[in-house]
């Protein structure tokens, strides 16, 4: 982490009324959440294509072009 960084973290905790270490353990909790969140939802979508739950690009398209007219 360069200097910077380190200094904008500490300036959040600061604020935060955290620690720093505790503020970036929380980050990086939070990152790998998400990241978890995200390769689920992959996963989910790999396995609508496989049952050949999917809309076409087409149909994509008209359905926005639906929403933008209402």
């Amino acid at each position: 982490m360069s200097a910077e960084q380190q200094a904008q973290l500490a300036e959040l905790a600061s604020r935060a009324g955290k620690q720093t270490e505790q503020l970036a353990l929380e980050a990086v909790d939070q990152m790998l959440e998400s990241e978890a969140r995200f390769a689920e939802g992959v996963q989910t979508g790999f396995a609508s294509l496989d049952r050949g739950e999917y809309v076409e690009h087409e149909e994509v398209g008209a359905r926005i072009e639906r929403l933008l007219q209402s």
